[in-house]
């Protein structure tokens, strides 16, 4: 009774912020009047919805194509052109190679490969999965990578429990059919329902849901398991969450908040060329590596033990948990038999899409694109993502001998599209050029000027935390797309290259650590029922700092002569009278 009563009360209060909202900020349009005050009230309204969720994140990204064109800062036709960019087909390519990778099991091998190369000490091993995930993730969807990993994780924690509990090996479990609780599928359920990211479609939540029922999870600790291995479990679980955030940064089609930034970048700034997927790997894969393994480090700390002298040890004979967990890896592994013809197509394309995306124009060399003169600017990432993507629904599947079938199918390709986030990012996109139509983003940028007095890394360092901490209650797509035009500005008001403030705020926003509910892969760690919400506070603090200076470390060392950052770009405005300050 009161569970249904305070559902209805947070129901109504959801109503209430709907409605209350435009009324509060109404008299931005009435009273002040101007384009700029009209331009602030979207803005303002579309980042409460983005923040709270009343309504649904894609469609809160709807509302510049309806108010724009009422309070007269665009027409109708040209919001519509802001909704469908270049992003749009490179996530599209994107997607279709990372459909085939989980259709065809690519996946699977790419883990278990990993893990076995670091060994079954609980560190080696928990760094092993973490390795594991964040490569997925640099090419798939964070919570796909998760969805991925953590069955894996899961078989290999039961069996390592089992161990201990029953004094032996436990029974063998090749096939990773873990304990069902109807109370985690539940936990799931409620938490899918509570926090909807727009990092992955809906489809996928309910694969999720489905993987924890059917294979899903570890019943809840009990009494007899010692303090050592519920430790263990938690360090495990909350190690694959963080490495799959950690993991999207390294790469532009990693996360949406990478792409998001490509594409403002363009749209803001269309005479910058400087950032692409080969200079961007050059700078966030150093980040990534260091956080990984300084989260590592701060993970085997707080919960497996201070101890690091464990690490160092070789050979000699392993313990019952360390033998379980080799076997269910090992026979996991051999279960997957050779590679299948679909799995080395699939991998072939892959290293073939990275390769023509560093060699298109790495800059300190021509590039591929070179050998189109007559057409300089015109190819993109965006353009190889959607060539080898197409393969996919070409390529035969199988021989001549059986029923003919892609690679991939459109039923495929929908399971895995993110169309929320397209939605997500066409909005997002059409409100960035409202600032700029309406004249907001140079009022923001004189209003900031002010700003200039300080040492840019101090700036750049409270842009940081602000953004980081917004995160944490705000889903990362929608934070950046609401920070971007506020940002942006501010650079140019302080007259500091616009990417010294824009990439090290774009890469904090993919740092949410600290709840459950900062992120989808974060929730389905939570729901397997090995960690507490305090657990990943504590943990998330400590791995928060670890990524803030992380990023400010990259961008005031090999960052600065990698973009240029020690002075002010051509291709950004000179706003005449502001103050001039350098890295």
């Amino acid at each position: 009774m009161l569970r249904r009563l305070s559902r209805r009360l947070w129901y109504y209060r959801r109503v209430a912020l709907t409605v209350l909202t435009p009324l509060l900020l109404l008299p931005l349009p009435l009273v002040i009047g101007s384009k700029e005050a009209e331009c602030s009230f979207v803005l303002l309204l579309m980042a409460t919805y983005w923040a709270t969720e009343v309504i649904p994140l894609s469609m809160t990204a709807m509302l510049p194509a309806v108010l724009f064109p009422t309070f007269g800062i665009m027409k109708c036709s040209d919001v519509a052109k802001e909704y469908f960019k270049d992003f749009h087909l490179l996530l599209v390519g994107v997607t279709c190679l990372a459909t085939s990778i989980e259709k065809w099991g690519l996946h699977r091998r790419i883990a278990l490969r990993l893990v076995t190369m670091v060994g079954v000490n609980p560190a080696w091993l928990m760094l092993g999965f973490m390795s594991g995930c964040a490569f997925l993730s640099m090419w798939v969807q964070n919570t796909s990578a998760v969805t991925m990993v953590m069955p894996i994780v899961e078989a290999v924690l039961q069996q390592i429990l089992k161990a201990n509990e029953g004094g032996g090996s436990g029974e063998d479990n090749p096939n990773l059919q873990l304990d069902e609780t109807d109370g985690h599928v539940e936990k799931m359920e409620e938490i899918v329902s509570d926090q909807k990211h727009p990092e992955v479609p809906e489809e996928i939540f309910t694969v999720q849901i489905q993987t924890v029922s059917q294979a899903a999870v570890c019943q809840p600790a009990a009494p007899s398991r010692s303090k050592r291995d519920l430790r263990i479990c938690k360090a495990m679980c909350i190690s694959v969450a963080y490495s799959s955030n950690i993991g999207g940064i390294s790469t532009l089609p990693g996360t949406s908040p990478n792409l998001i930034f490509s594409e403002y970048l363009n749209q803001i700034y269309p005479n910058c060329n400087c950032v692409n997927f080969g200079n961007w790997l050059v700078l966030c894969l150093p980040i990534s590596v260091i956080m990984l393994l300084l989260t590592w480090i701060w993970l085997c700390w707080l919960f497996i033990g201070s101890d690091f002298r464990l690490l160092c040890r070789c050979g000699g004979e392993k313990t019952e948990r360390e033998t379980a967990a080799r076997r269910v890896i090992e026979e996991e592994y051999r279960s997957l038999g050779s590679m299948s013809p679909q799995e080395i197509f699939t991998g072939a394309v892959f290293l073939m899409m990275v390769s023509l995306w560093l060699t298109r124009a790495p800059g300190f060399m021509p590039g591929w694109a070179s050998l189109f003169p007559h057409h300089s600017g015109y190819i993109t990432d965006a353009t190889v993502a959607l060539l080898l993507g197409l393969l996919f629904f070409i390529v035969p599947a199988h021989g001549p001998s059986r029923k003919h079938e892609t690679m991939i199918s459109w039923r495929d390709f929908q399971g895995c599209m993110p169309w929320k986030v397209a939605l997500l990012v066409g909005g997002g996109f059409a409100l960035a050029e409202g600032t700029e139509e309406s004249g907001l983003s140079l009022w923001v940028a004189k209003l900031l000027t002010p700003l200039g007095d300080l040492p840019v890394l101090a700036t750049v360092t409270v842009a940081c935390i602000i953004v980081t901490t917004v995160t944490e209650v705000a889903s990362n797509a929608a934070t950046i797309t609401i920070f971007l035009p506020i940002l942006a500005p501010l650079a140019e008001a302080i007259h500091v290259n616009p990417l010294y403030v824009l990439i090290p705020t774009t890469l904090c926003t993919s740092f949410s650590f600290l709840l459950p509910v900062s992120n989808p892969p974060n929730a389905v760690v939570f729901a397997y029922g090995h960690v507490d919400i305090l657990d990943m506070v504590k943990a998330g603090l400590g791995v928060n700092v670890i990524g803030v200076l992380a990023t400010l470390l990259a961008m005031s060392t090999w960052g600065v002569p990698l973009f240029s950052l020690d002075s002010y770009p051509d291709w950004a405005p000179v706003l005449p009278g502001f103050n001039s300050t350098t890295p």
